[in-house]
């Protein structure tokens, strides 16, 4: 490094003084041979970060360096005007040549054949779209459901306590998405094994992180689906002459057929706009739906007095589902990563910084969603609201003959959209995975035919997944349970892996305390899942939606 800097040190000398003749004395020494061809000068180029699971980022390019025939009396251009941020730089191979940046080997040129990272020119608001998409949906109208349980004072508590810790631990993601080597880990579960290894990334990390991946779809197409014949009954109304029509099984095949053609759709970062169009329709169906519930006033009869178990053993239970469905409302921790993985990055302008900044301004807009939602919802229908399809059945049963139909088709059309533009950055990382098996036995891209099928393919397992299992809405508490370290655990421990902060200083304790607290509450939040279907039942209509 020292002769770099002396090297770049020595070429502005030169270009600052006038010529003149030097003795023999005086004469710089000859260049070492590695140095035999003119290289620009590389005090402090921005190199592009690398991914470590299938590739290298689309933006380090092996560009050839092409000798300069400048004299010594001219000025050299600025590092600005020579290496701009949307141009790879010149000087990344002089740095891979002097071991500057760590390169991993294994699959580098696959990354950028995958949907994921194929391209990489994302930005603060493409961050903030994707993540606001991902980071609210139906899920969050079951919230006043909790409130029944743990009451005014606990329910905002436990709301506020796990909406810091979700935000705390997505700080972490955002952190660790950049190695100090330069390492880019574009996948949650890229990341998982880089912390824990393969073995153990497998066991925990595989199958939760998929879950919420396809998990999350199947469950769009059944309330997409659903959703879809209720705007037809509440636009087409008692007076339909339609003698025969569509089942809820028809509506979940349209459903489905409509989510295979958006997902044709050849990466996450194309999809930007359509991530715009579903946080725009979340943030219009809960802003809807409280509003109205309180414009509406309290129902006749509202009690909210928490429910009361016949036991201390189902009180404990109940209290603990009621913190799964909390959990549950918080998602899109499986996906951070990811959405990083779309932005450029270098050393004086790390991914970090606008992704961060994005998801502010995201979380911020979710805050203003969610928090109304449950007090809102929670004021207005008290422990009568339905503890399966929340403040949107609640608002349907004691509303329906008080609202006009143009704002309940609205807010029905608005999940409607939601549904179909969410489960496309929900399904990417499933895309993703198939691909890169692909990528990697045949070693050349996906050609767009072979990504339709697969992408077809997905479509048509979601469907008769759905299909088979229409019931899965009622299983909140028990999903929250298992997706939880996901959002509230792992990150705290992969930080402690990767970073290894002073044992007992302040990071150390704080990320041991929150994760293991978080790895009891799955478990306990899983039994109180088991409790509840256990004591209240689920409908198992399978294959009858």
């Amino acid at each position: 490094m020292g002769e770099v800097g002396a090297a770049a040190a020595g070429v502005g000398e030169i270009s600052s003084l006038p010529v003149t003749p030097r003795s023999a004395a005086m004469a710089p020494l000859p260049p070492p041979p590695s140095a035999s061809r003119t290289t620009p000068p590389i005090s402090a180029p921005p190199s592009q970060f690398h991914s470590p699971s299938l590739s290298r980022s689309p933006l380090l390019l092996e560009s050839p360096i092409h000798t300069s025939s400048a004299t010594p009396n001219k000025t050299p251009r600025s590092r600005a005007s020579l290496t701009p941020r949307f141009i790879t730089p010149l000087a990344s191979p002089v740095r891979k040549i002097i071991k500057m940046t760590k390169l991993e080997p294994r699959h580098d040129e696959h990354d950028d054949w995958l949907p994921i990272t194929e391209s990489r020119n994302g930005n603060a608001y493409y961050a903030a779209f994707h993540t606001l998409c991902s980071g609210i949906g139906i899920q969050a109208l079951i919230l006043p459901v909790a409130f029944t349980i743990l009451g005014w004072t606990w329910g905002i508590i436990s709301l506020s306590m796990a909406f810091l810790w979700q935000l705390y631990t997505l700080w972490l993601l955002v952190q660790l998405h950049e190695s100090a080597d330069g390492t880019r880990y574009s996948r949650y579960l890229d990341l998982f094994t880089a912390a824990f290894g393969k073995r153990v990334g497998k066991l925990l990390g595989a199958a939760p992180i998929m879950y919420l991946s396809a998990g999350t779809c199947i469950a769009l197409i059944i309330i997409g689906g659903s959703t879809m014949k209720l705007i037809y009954q509440v636009l087409c109304g008692p007076t339909c002459s339609n003698p025969k029509p569509l089942t809820t099984v028809e509506w979940y095949l349209v459903f489905t057929c409509i989510v295979v053609v958006f997902s044709q759709l050849p990466n996450l970062n194309s999809i930007a706009g359509v991530s715009l169009v579903g946080a725009i329709t979340a943030v219009g169906y809960c802003t809807l739906l409280w509003v109205v519930s309180v414009a509406e006033g309290r129902i006749p009869g509202v009690s909210y007095n928490p429910i009361v178990a016949n036991s201390d053993l189902a009180r404990v239970f109940g209290a603990l589902n009621a913190l799964g469905i909390i959990a549950f409302a918080f998602r899109g921790h499986n996906l951070v990563l990811e959405i990083q993985g779309t932005m450029p990055s270098s050393e004086k302008y790390p991914s970090r910084v606008p992704m961060w900044r994005g998801v502010k301004l995201a979380y911020l807009v979710i805050a203003m969603c969610l928090f109304p939602l449950a007090i809102g919802g929670y004021w207005a229908y008290g422990h009568m609201i339905p503890a399966n399809g929340g403040l949107l059945d609640a608002l349907h049963d004691f509303h329906e003959h008080d609202t006009s139909r143009f704002v309940l088709g609205l807010m029905t059309l608005l999940i409607v959209i939601n549904s179909l533009t969410t489960i496309q950055i929900y399904a990417m990382p499933t895309f993703d995975n198939l691909e890169s098996t692909y990528t990697s036995k045949k070693n050349k891209p996906c050609p767009w035919l072979v990504r339709a099928g697969f992408r077809v393919f997905l479509g048509s397992m979601a469907f008769f997944i759905a299909l088979a299992l229409p019931f899965l809405g009622s299983l909140a508490g028990l999903i929250g349970g298992i997706a939880l370290p996901i959002t509230f655990a792992y990150p705290c421990f992969m930080w402690i892996m990767i970073k290894k902060p002073q044992r007992y200083g302040p990071m150390w304790c704080l990320n041991w305390g929150l994760g293991s607290l978080g790895i009891v509450l799955s478990l306990l939040v899983v039994a109180g899942g088991i409790w509840s279907i256990v004591l209240i039942g689920v409908k198992g209509n399978f294959f009858k939606p």
